[in-house]
């Protein structure tokens, strides 16, 4: 019996060193980083922020930023989902995005919560509400009178079914009672560009994606929707300040196939974790309007989770119906 559970000792010491070599040995070959948006968003910028400075600090390990965008980010997350579980191949997604679009589609090929890993957050998304500045509109408040006259008049884009954005405009809905005509586009990107060219009168945008814009009188902010003011506006109000208890943010997360090892996802979080806290990674998300954030993979899940039953409860009791 003895001889035996050393042999099993033996046996479980060889394949715990074995993960850690491997694990240290990952990556061998590229890593496809998956963003299923346009260039330009905010998944997109965040990206593009962090992957180079991860493969510098991994000796040059190779992380090809690929944008597969289409159907409110489905198309691009279910590549991944159907990916090996290898660490090969992953996905760039904000968390209530990844949730939502479980609500909205019918015949979704993966499930959010059940098919992926969460490795860490990257960064924290913030959406303002802007109009073009042909809108004679200069506060909340005027925009809210608006909308309540004239119903369905304002013609408000997001960037696709799904997206953070549509989701932010649903809960603006939901929460103060107006309705708009939502006009969907193929990313954040497309639907700032509608915005700014009149295509669009009003949109909740990604701070980091409107900011230049703003800063160039091309698009007029009203409010910010997280629940105290952001440094990158500090002038700019809070939607809460107008309407109380008001908030929404969500966290752009990096994300596996379920199955990937956990060795290859505690050694991503681990080197994100030093990246995220790179005062350089910092400032440069904080320069387009974004919070660096790291967080460990179960706290990312946990979030993950409560998302779906926050934004089911949100999209039913709206009555937005599955495609």
């Amino acid at each position: 019996m003895k001889s035996i559970q050393i042999f099993a000792a033996g046996i479980a010491g060889l394949l715990c060193a074995a993960s850690v070599a491997w694990s240290q040995a990952y990556p061998t070959k590229p890593v496809r980083v998956i963003v299923p948006f346009p260039p330009g968003g905010a998944n997109d910028i965040i990206a593009r922020v962090v992957f180079p400075k991860l493969s510098e600090q991994m000796g040059g390990k190779t992380f090809l930023i690929d944008n597969r965008s289409g159907a409110g980010g489905t198309v691009g997350t279910a590549v991944v989902a159907q990916s090996p579980p290898d660490g090969y191949t992953l996905l760039v997604q904000s968390a209530a995005s990844h949730v939502s679009n479980a609500h909205l589609y019918k015949k979704l090929s993966y499930d959010p919560v059940r098919d992926f890993v969460g490795i860490s957050p990257l960064g924290r998304l913030v959406t303002v509400l802007t109009v073009h500045p042909s809108m004679p509109l200069h506060s909340v408040k005027d925009f809210l009178a608006l909308a309540k006259k004239q119903p369905k008049a304002i013609l408000f884009g997001h960037a696709g079914q799904g997206s953070f954005i549509h989701l932010n405009t649903v809960y603006l809905e939901n929460k103060t009672g107006i309705s708009v005509t939502q006009v969907p586009f193929k990313g954040g990107g497309p639907a700032t560009v509608g915005l700014i060219s009149g295509e669009t009168q009003g949109m909740l945008a990604g701070i980091g994606d409107i900011i230049e814009h703003i800063k160039a009188k091309r698009a007029r902010p009203l409010g910010v929707s997280t629940d105290e003011r952001v440094k990158m506006l500090p002038n700019v109000p809070t939607i809460a300040e107008t309407i109380p208890g008001y908030e929404i943010s969500t966290w752009v997360s990096l994300l596996a196939p379920a199955g990937t090892p956990k060795a290859i996802v505690n050694q991503l979080n681990t080197e994100l974790g030093k990246v995220l806290r790179d005062p350089g990674v910092m400032s440069r998300l904080s320069d387009v309007a974004y919070d660096a954030i790291y967080r460990s993979s179960d706290v990312l899940d946990k979030r993950l989770k409560a998302d779906y039953e926050t934004i089911g409860n949100l999209f039913r009791k709206a009555g937005v119906q599955a495609n």
